[in-house]
């Protein structure tokens, strides 16, 4: 059996382990708040309101084991979240409608709106990605899309594909109340009791809200209008972006990982056993210490050139 669902070399991997996933993360939820109907569930049926620190760290959890979790690990998961979403359902006030959790239309959305949150925003960050490696992440994503009960071929498999898709829903998208509320809840979380040590810190936090609402797409901003373009615009939103990106990358794996629930750090740690079990190697040696662990393949070349970011070709318009 393969020691975790994405391979160290995969394009997920890249992505989903870099440290401006924080950013990207909450961009998801400002951007899957713009649906309606996705958002009359959130308010509706989940904890949100009182703990939107806790949503994130369970998406981060779903994200984590879904990436370097064991298949079996990551099934199980699957099912649980499967076994939910089935009994969960909510009425939309707009329309008096009932609907399910689990409707394709709805996780179609939040899959898409994670997927494009997520190559956007590590992108403009400074991970380098070649349009072809775009492509696989997008593709590579089909997959986790059956962990919540979909099938592949619901969702897009290339980014232009993922383009044609947000182009088709945007005029369905609008900002609620409870969308802006969301937003606000984003920007100046309750700090959760486990992370209460963290709470004079918490000021630390706006600038990752912040970035996450400037990262959004334009028409998306002007919707919501929770805050002030910032000064030099999406220019100056990339250039805070890859400076957070590279404070984040200096603080050492052991404190780092304080920030996430004991389970995801616990997968994370079997992970790494069942893959140096399979041959990969430590590539970053001590440096580990000091960053994140990255890993090489018992058979990758160890001078291979570093990639070269591409000019920005953005996901969403």
């Amino acid at each position: 059996m393969q020691p975790t669902v994405a391979a160290p070399e995969s394009v997920t991997w890249k992505i989903h382990l870099d440290r401006s996933m924080w950013v990207a993360g909450v961009r998801a939820l400002m951007l899957q708040a713009l649906h309606p109907v996705a958002m009359q569930g959130v308010w509706q049926l989940s904890d949100f309101r009182s703990d939107p620190t806790g949503r994130l760290l369970r998406t981060a959890h779903f994200v984590a084991v879904t990436t370097y979790g064991s298949p079996v690990e990551a099934d199980a998961l699957g099912e649980r979240v499967r076994r939910v979403h089935r009994a969960l359902a909510f009425t939309d006030p707009a329309t008096g409608r009932r609907h399910r959790v689990d409707e394709r239309e709805l996780l179609v959305w939040v899959h898409c709106a994670e997927v494009s949150s997520y190559l956007e925003t590590t992108y403009r960050a400074g991970v380098p990605l070649t349009s072809r490696e775009r492509d696989r992440y997008v593709d590579e994503q089909a997959r986790t899309a059956g962990y919540v009960g979909l099938d592949p071929t619901d969702v897009p498999r290339s980014v232009p594909d993922l383009r044609r898709y947000l182009n088709r829903t945007r005029p369905s998208l609008r900002v609620t109340p409870e969308a802006r509320q969301a937003v606000r809840f984003l920007l100046w979380p309750r700090v959760p009791d486990r992370l209460a040590w963290l709470a004079p810190f918490k000021p630390l936090w706006f600038p990752v809200g912040a970035l996450s609402y400037a990262t959004l797409p334009g028409w998306a901003r002007r919707a919501y209008g929770v805050l002030p373009e910032l000064p030099g615009g999406e220019a100056a939103a990339t250039a805070s972006l890859r400076a957070l990106r590279s404070t984040l990358n200096r603080v050492p794996e052991r404190y780092y990982n304080l920030l996430f629930d004991e389970a995801t750090v616990r997968s994370a740690d079997e992970a790494r056993e069942r893959l140096l079990e399979a041959g990969y190697e430590v590539a970053n040696g001590f440096r580990a210490l000091r960053a994140r662990t990255l890993f090489r393949p018992p058979s990758a070349p160890t001078n291979a050139p570093p990639n070269v970011p591409p000019p920005r070709d953005p996901v969403e318009a």
